[in-house]
Parts: C-alpha cells; sequence; structure tokens
C-alpha cells in the first residue's frame, strides 16, 4: 500500500469506529479491520490469534488477540474504560489492562512472551515497549483515534518483525556515546591533551600524550562498566553515584583510585577493616581494573556533574546494545574519528547477513527440528546434546574492532541457549530452588578476536561482559532464580596485535576453531579508501603493501588490502573444516583484482559456499558513508551446494560459485592484449598532460577565434568519457601538422604552448609530462589514432545504465584518455557490443569504479568471446543497430546520458535495444528466455574454450 492509501484507509476507519465499541462484541472485528485494511496485513485470521489460551495459577485464560510473529499481546476494553483504570481479576487482585496483559506473557512459554503490550479502548491504543518499561520515566506511547491517519506507521510493529527494537537501541547506544564523549572531552582537557596530534612534539613530550591517551581511554571504559553494572544490577542499585556523590571534586581522583583497586580484589584478600563505602562493591576480576598506573586527572565540578547527572540520574545504561555501542564506544575514544566526526558502526542487520547463512540459519533449523520432537524423553536428549554442541562452538574475528561481530554472534547464540534452557525447564516442570545449578554453558570464552589498536580491544572485552551480564538477566527470567555474574570468571579472548603479522593458532588452534568472520579495513589500493565501518584512512601505507607483498608476493599490487584476511584465512583453515564469511569491497570480484586473489585462493582449494552479491553497505552513522560490497562465506571443503543471494536478498542453491559471485565454473578471465577474432583493436584515447593549456572550454574556443579566426583551423572538440555521456562542448589545440610558418600566425596559441612547456619542466622526471616536455604541442602519442569515423566507448559509466553509452564519432573528435575508441564503421560490430550480452559480460569482469562501471579494453573488449553469425544473422544484427542509431536521431537535442536514463529512456530507443538483444542472442544460439547469470556462465565456458584453444596452438 502507498503512504496516500494508507492514510485514507486510516481516515475511513477513524469514521466507522468513532464513538462505538464493546469488548465482546467488537475487538475482533476492530483489530482485523486495523490490521487488514489500515496497515495491509494479508490474510489477517492467519497471523493473529484470538482468544489465545493461557494458564495462571493453575486457571484457564484467554488473551483478546495475540500476534506470534511480533510478539504482541492486545488486551481490548470496551469504550470508556480507562486504560489506567484497574480491573478486579481471579486471584483477588486489582490490575490495569496492561497488568492483565503482563500477567498473561509472564506465563506463556519463553519463546512467546510479549516483545509488545497493546492495550485498547477503542478510542485510543498505549504500546508499551517491553525493553522499556523498566526504564527511568518510561511512559506508554498513546495514539488516539483522531490521530491515527498520521500516526499509522506507529503501529509497523505490529506487522515487521523486530521494528524500533533496533532503532530504539540505536538510539540509546548513541546517547550512551554522545555521554562518554563530555566524559573524554572533560578529561582530556584536565590530561591537558591537544585536539588532534601536534605537528611538532619531542620525544618525550610524545610518549607523555601516548599515555595520556591510554589512561585517558581506559578510564572512560572504567566508568561505562560501573555505570553499567549499577543500573543493571550487577552492583547495588546507584551504588557508584552514591560513592562519587559523597566526596568533593579535591578527593574524588584518590576515591576512583581506591574503588579500582578494591573492584580488582577477591573479598577473602581485603583489610577487613575496609570502610563500608568501599567493602560493598563486588570483585569484578577480568584484568578491566588491574592496571594499578592507570592516571586519573584532577576532579573539577564539571567532571563531577557530568559523571553524576549527565551518565548516571538522567541516564539508565541498561537499554544499550552492547553490540552497536561497542563500535560506537570505539569511535568516541578513537581520536581520528573524532576529529572526522560521526560514529562509525555497522548495523545488527548487516552483522546478521555475515553470520546467518554462516552458522545461525543451521542452528536455528536444528533447534527448530528438535522442538518438533513429540517424544519427550527423545526431545530432552537431543535438547542437551544440542545446548552441549552450543557450547563447544569456537568463533574467531582477526580484525574485531571494538567486536561488534562477536558480540553480536554472543547475543544470538544465547538467546537460542535461553530458549533451550526454557523447553528443558517447560518439559521438566522444574520449581526453581535458591540456590540451583547454573544451567547456562555457552560463555564469552568461545569467542576470540584480533585487533591492532588497545582501546578498541577494551571496548571489545567490556562490550561482551555488557551482553554476558544482559542474557544472564534473561536466563534469569526463565528459572526464576537469580545467578550470580561476579566476579568475572568467563574470558574475552580478544588479543591485540597486527592479524596479518600474527600466527593464528597462537590465539587459537585452528583445530578448535569453527568459524571465522568478520569486516576486516577495506584500504583500496587506488588511494581510495573503502572501510564498511571506519572512516577513511588515506591510501595503502608501506606497512600495508608489505602485508600484501609477504602474502601475495609482486602479484598482489592491485588488491585491496582487505584480501589480505582472505589469504591469510585460507593458509589457516587448510585442512580443517572451518567456515569463515567477510565483508569485502566488491572490487575484488571485479576487473583485475579477481585473478590475482582467486587464483591464489583456488591453489589453496578454497570454496564459495555462500555470497551476497555486490550491494549498498551502509554505515550506521552521523555521516552516512556507503560502499558497495560482497559478503563471501568460504571453506576449505564443500560439502553441499552453495547459496548464492540476489540484489533483493532472495536465496538461490547453487551447483557452485565462481570468483565473480555467479553460477559458473570456477573460471578466473585474465587480461589479453588482442580480442580473440580478428576485428579492430580498441585503444585508450590520448592523455592530455598539459595543465589546461592545451585544452579549451566552449567560451574559450569562441573567444580565441573571435580574437584570431586563424585559430579555427587547429581547434578540434575533445571529449573524455563523461563529456561524451553527457553532450558537453570541450575543445582542444590539435596540432601534430602545424608547420613552424604557422607558428606566427596563431601567436595565442603560441602562448598556450610555451605555458605548457613551463608546466611540463616543472614536473617530476619520471612522469609523464616531463617526457613530453620537448613537444608541449602535442599530448601523449596515440599512435592507433587516425582520422576518421571511430565507435567512443566510455571508460566509466554509471551501473545504473542497462546499456553503456556507445557512440559513432564522425565530427574529428579527439577522445580523452577516459574515452575508448574503435576505428571502424561497423554496424556489426556496433550491434554485438552494445547488446545485452556484451553488457552482462562487461558487468561480470569489468572493474568498478564506486558504483560506476569501469570499462578496460584488456579485460572486458579483448576477453569477450564472439558469436560466429550467418550470414543472415549478421545482416540482422547491422539492421537492428542501426535501427538503434535512427532512434537516437529522433531526439538531436537529448545527451547520451537523457537517452539512456533509465527513467526517461525513449521508448523506440527501448524497443530498438529489445530488438538488438533478441537478433545477438539468436546469433549465440541462446533462448531469449535466459537469464544473464546463465547468459554469462556460458559466455565463460566459450572463454575457457578459446583461451584453451589457443593454448593448444602454442
Amino acid at each position: 500500500m502507498t503512504d496516500a492509501e494508507q492514510r485514507e484507509a486510516a481516515r475511513q476507519f477513524i469514521n466507522r469506529w468513532k464513538g462505538r465499541g464493546n469488548e465482546d462484541e467488537d475487538g475482533r472485528s476492530y483489530w482485523i479491520e486495523l490490521l487488514h485494511d489500515v496497515l495491509g496485513m494479508a490474510d489477517v485470521t492467519q497471523h493473529v490469534d484470538f482468544e489465545k489460551k493461557v494458564y495462571v495459577d493453575g486457571n484457564k485464560k484467554r488473551i483478546d488477540a495475540y500476534l506470534p510473529e511480533t510478539k504482541v499481546i492486545i488486551e481490548q476494553k470496551s469504550l470508556g474504560k480507562g486504560l489506567d483504570q484497574k480491573i478486579h481479576n481471579s486471584g483477588g487482585i486489582d490490575l490495569t489492562p496492561y497488568e492483565q496483559a503482563k500477567r498473561y506473557s509472564d506465563n506463556l512459554d519463553f519463546s512467546e512472551r510479549a516483545r509488545w503490550i497493546v492495550t485498547c479502548n477503542f478510542a485510543e491504543i498505549w504500546i508499551y515497549d517491553m525493553n522499556q518499561v523498566n526504564t527511568k520515566d518510561f511512559e506508554p506511547m498513546t495514539i488516539r483515534l483522531p490521530e491515527l491517519q498520521d500516526k499509522y506507521p506507529m503501529l509497523d510493529f505490529l506487522i515487521k518483525q523486530d521494528v524500533k527494537q533496533v532503532s530504539h537501541e540505536m538510539k540509546v547506544s548513541i546517547e550512551a556515546g554522545n555521554i562518554v564523549g563530555k566524559l573524554y572531552d572533560a578529561f582530556a582537557k584536565e590530561f591537558g591533551l591537544p585536539e588532534g596530534t601536534p605537528k611538532k612534539e619531542t620525544p618525550e613530550e610524545k610518549a607523555q600524550r601516548e599515555a595520556d591517551l591510554r589512561s585517558l581511554n581506559a578510564l572512560c571504559v572504567r566508568l561505562v562498566f560501573c555505570l553499567y553494572a549499577e543500573d543493571a544490577g550487577i552492583f547495588e542499585r546507584a551504588s557508584f553515584h552514591d560513592y562519587v556523590a559523597s566526596f568533593e571534586p579535591q578527593r574524588l581522583r584518590g576515591a576512583l583510585k581506591d574503588l579500582f583497586k578494591i573492584l580488582d580484589t577477591p573479598i577473602e584478600e581485603r583489610d577487613r577493616f575496609l570502610a563500608d563505602d568501599l567493602a560493598a562493591f563486588p570483585y569484578v576480576n577480568g584484568g578491566l581494573f588491574a592496571d594499578e598506573a592507570l592516571e586519573i586527572p584532577p576532579f573539577t565540578e564539571e567532571l563531577k556533574h557530568v559523571i553524576l547527572i549527565d551518565a548516571s540520574e538522567n541516564f539508565d545504561w541498561r537499554g544499550i546494545s552492547p553490540t552497536i555501542f561497542g563500535a560506537v564506544f570505539e569511535s568516541t575514544l578513537n581520536p581520528e574519528t573524532r576529529r572526522k566526526g560521526g560514529m562509525h558502526y555497522t548495523s545488527i542487520e548487516n552483522i546478521h547477513k555475515v553470520i546467518d547463512p554462516l552458522f545461525l540459519d543451521d542452528l536455528k533449523a536444528e533447534f527448530a527440528d528438535i522442538k518438533a520432537e513429540q517424544v519427550w524423553k527423545t526431545k530432552k536428549r537431543q535438547l542437551e546434546a544440542f545446548q552441549r554442541k552450543l557450547a563447544s562452538l569456537k568463533w574467531l574475528d582477526p580484525a574485531c574492532g571494538s567486536g561488534n561481530f562477536l558480540t553480536e554472534t554472543y547475543l544470538s547464540v544465547r538467546r537460542i541457549e535461553n530458549e533451550v534452557i526454557s523447553e528443558l525447564q517447560h518439559g521438566q516442570i522444574v520449581i526453581a530452588l535458591e540456590g540451583m545449578e547454573n544451567p547456562i554453558q555457552v560463555s564469552i570464552s568461545q569467542f576470540y578476536g584480533i585487533e591492532i589498536n588497545d582501546f578498541a580491544v577494551t571496548v571489545a572485552k567490556t562490550a561482551l561482559w555488557i551482553a554476558e551480564s544482559q542474557m544472564m538477566q534473561e536466563t534469569e527470567s526463565i528459572i526464576k532464580t537469580e545467578l550470580d555474574f561476579l566476579p568475572l570468571t568467563t574470558n574475552a579472548n580478544i588479543v591485540e596485535g597486527n592479524a596479518l603479522r600474527m600466527d593464528w593458532n597462537e590465539v587459537v588452534p585452528a583445530s578448535e576453531l569453527n568459524y571465522i568472520m568478520g569486516n576486516p579495513p577495506f584500504v583500496a589500493n587506488t588511494g581510495r579508501v573503502k572501510k564498511a565501518s571506519a572512516s577513511s584512512k588515506g591510501m595503502q601505507s608501506l606497512d600495508q603493501k608489505k602485508d600484501k607483498i609477504d602474502l601475495f608476493g609482486k602479484k598482489g599490487g592491485n588488491l585491496d588490502y582487505v584480501a589480505c584476511w582472505f589469504k591469510k584465512a585460507s593458509l589457516y583453515i587448510q585442512n580443517t573444516n572451518i567456515v569463515c564469511s567477510f565483508v569485502a569491497t566488491a572490487s575484488i570480484c571485479q576487473g583485475q583484482q579477481v585473478e590475482p586473489l582467486w587464483e591464489n585462493l583456488l591453489t589453496d582449494n578454497i570454496h564459495i559456499n555462500f555470497a551476497y552479491r555486490s550491494f549498498k553497505w551502509a554505515n550506521e552513522t552521523s555521516n552516512q558513508a556507503y560502499v558497495f560490497c560482497v559478503i563471501i562465506g568460504f571453506s576449505n571443503n564443500q560439502t553441499r551446494e552453495a547459496i548464492l543471494f540476489d540484489e533483493e536478498n532472495t536465496r538461490h542453491q547453487v551447483k557452485n560459485i565462481s570468483p565473480y559471485l555467479i553460477e559458473s565454473d570456477n573460471i578466473i578471465v585474465k587480461k589479453r592484449s588482442h580480442p580473440f577474432i580478428h576485428i579492430p583493436e580498441m585503444s585508450m584515447g590520448f592523455k592530455p598532460a598539459e595543465h589546461g593549456y592545451l585544452l579549451l572550454s566552449e567560451k574559450e574556443k569562441n573567444e580565441m577565434v573571435k580574437k584570431n579566426p586563424l585559430t579555427e583551423k587547429w581547434i578540434r572538440p575533445f571529449s573524455m568519457g563523461e563529456e561524451f555521456i553527457k553532450g558537453i562542448k570541450r575543445y582542444c589545440l590539435w596540432l601534430p601538422d602545424i608547420q613552424p610558418s604557422d607558428w606566427k600566425k596563431v601567436p595565442e596559441i603560441l602562448e598556450r604552448v610555451k605555458q605548457c612547456q613551463k608546466w611540463r619542466e616543472s614536473q617530476t622526471k619520471t612522469g609523464d609530462a616531463y617526457k613530453l616536455k620537448d613537444m608541449p604541442h602535442l599530448f601523449r602519442p596515440c599512435g592507433k589514432f587516425k582520422n576518421g569515423k571511430y565507435i567512443g566507448i566510455p571508460k566509466v559509466s554509471s551501473s545504473r545504465r542497462r546499456y553503456v553509452p556507445f557512440g559513432f564519432v564522425t565530427n574529428g573528435m579527439i577522445p580523452g584518455d577516459q574515452l575508448y575508441f574503435i576505428p571502424t564503421d561497423s554496424l556489426y560490430l556496433f550491434g554485438v557490443m552494445t547488446s545485452n550480452v556484451h553488457m552482462a559480460w562487461m558487468r561480470t569482469v569489468c572493474g568498478y569504479f564506486g558504483p560506476s562501471y569501469r570499462y578496460a579494453n584488456t579485460i572486458v573488449y579483448n576477453t569477450f568471446p564472439w558469436p560466429t553469425p550467418t550470414d543472415k544473422q549478421k545482416a540482422l544484427i547491422e539492421k537492428t543497430a542501426q535501427a538503434i542509431l535512427d532512434a537516437r536521431d529522433l531526439y538531436p537535442d537529448s545527451s547520451l546520458a537523457d537517452l539512456y536514463d533509465p527513467l526517461t529512456m525513449p521508448p523506440e530507443l527501448r524497443k530498438a535495444h529489445q530488438m538488438n538483444d533478441r537478433a545477438v542472442m539468436q546469433a549465440y544460439g541462446f533462448s531469449t528466455k535466459m537469464s544473464e547469470s546463465d547468459c554469462v556462465a556460458e559466455l565463460m565456458k566459450m572463454y575457457q574454450q578459446l583461451t584453451a584453444a589457443e593454448t593448444k596452438k602454442k
């Protein structure tokens, strides 16, 4: 439904239900109409359980409406009944509608308990977010019936799973990050730390600054743990707040040092005469408070206010998502990201694109099969075995940053374990007893990480501890017994170091590991940086280039830095059953990077188990940066068919996924200097290297000709790829045929040539420009260019277009180095090249420049398998190619950009291309019903046959 349709449906709903509504007679109709007519739910009765049975204190009760997919309980009351009014219930107690619904929820199986509770009296809808009902100042969201036309989107949680949960956690976690930022800034001021890295400092000053930064980061982490611990019940409620409040600012520095030491001291080792305010704190362990060398600066009233008011009294830390907050926290403590502004973290949705097909989907499917078992004795045995399996698995993120992949994985596995515990509790009808054995078997000690930044290591450990605390509370609600979280006995195995120079077996032996995952740093070789969860870091450093050489040798020169993690993992997982899944730049499966990376990995017997093809990966940042990424799951052995996700995230079972992330054999297309068949060569246009002295805008050209008409003889149209597509007029001085006697006739041109020479002489002696200093009137030579008709092919073109806009050039235009040219007037060649077959090949093997295609003669044109048409088929292609040109001519004032925009492409041109596509496919013997993937798979086979035939000839 469109927004307009929903608003109109809401208006009609308001009119129908204004002033009416009886709980027993109208409740079902009210919700069926709201869900179907306004929210667009199909088959409402298939998704809503009206009058769902629930047993409360042994008595059968009925929930007015329950939505199992979104875990919503609806408690309906008649018009005029107050939603805050207590009503007498069984057991002799008075309950509000919310309390009544909450009572029902508490008596459902754990897996069915309400994520949302809705109470309604026909005139008002009150919404309770069960993740927030216990937070400070919680108030239900309310929608009055007359407001429904504007507020209906607030009801999306009824029909969409997890709606607002993530966005709420995101909001709370970012707010927490802002509080950490306040703490950071206030402490940095007292440390006297400068903003950014000083340009000049002595070695002693540098060492002191770095030591202060380490103390600042560690101090923020410790304070956040204490703030979370008192809100989450790990410490006594408000104990940390009251401890800080009891000291004057000038005494707080020493008081915190005392507290940190106590938190790191076992109870039995403490001074027996310890002051009560310190003795009240538990032993934490885990190394978080172990470093007594940590420096704490003097406190001010401002600092005390930030901790007591902003961070404690005005914020509840229980609502944070450890997955999101860990990354936000890291960004807050990272001077680089603070300078650039914005917080950077990978969304939970994108994390699940990695971990779901890697292992989580299989675990959930296995658990579902166990739950379906009808024989309790068999089911119990399977549940216990499954829980032991969960507790035996191990994960590694070798570029873990703040640990968001590890934290979300831990949370996901523990949620499954809690469902297992719930099933066991329900089946055994166990009554919780004080001191019962802790039923939790999954531990954060199963999670390993490697990270190069020391503060990120600490944050990752803290995020996992917070996640452990949250999941333990969830377990407590199942078994109705409190469990001891402290002292921390589980270990977050996060190691500081350069993962590419470490032996991962020293972190966790490969023989013990099950899964590797993560989002390693991308860092493109071109100097443009692409990383989904970090800010720009510039071009690859010398150390990073050395990492590539160590892993790939000289062949790795063109690779993005992320490729190193694929190679390192491939070596580590040899002869194991470990499965890996990494986020990477889409470019490692495109163009010139495919050969050096995937030929190497295939030699290591690597198989692609699943993959997401190129998609837009968005940072969850205040300054969103979009990157085109792929997700690739791989292993050293393949035991089942692969899974390929398309652009709509639809799963497809395929026999094999090739390095180009298509269903095909593992064929790698390699650069060639010439086409397979005898056709005109494609060459790159001229590189000007002239600093603007030999190129002219239309205005400059007109002014020059007006001043001296003789100059027009030496001016030619000029075009790079962008000008070619957009129809932008540009010109150049074209002087290869100028005679010595001509110079004095065109002093305006001579002056520009002199300036060009002067500039070229000033350039680096190894560059193109300097080498051309003795021929300042010419561009860099391009010997294959001759005057005459040619096909121009833009080097870069938007991927929004189905067809790259090729075109014949007949006006003497000089092609620049962003425009390829083929000296030909062949309609047949033009028809094949502009067909969907050639475009499919191009999209698969070309490089990409961000979201745009990057055409290259050596990897696209020269490798393309041409058809062998009959004379009749060739004539038909020539005819359809001419029809494309004729259709373009109908719009003489439109540029190629206008004509090939998917939204504005003229119908005549679209039809002409479709006819040409059919003609070319017939020449190949392809069915017009073939998908693009099928077409490329056939072209790959042809390519393989052509290369094999060439090899045989040699």
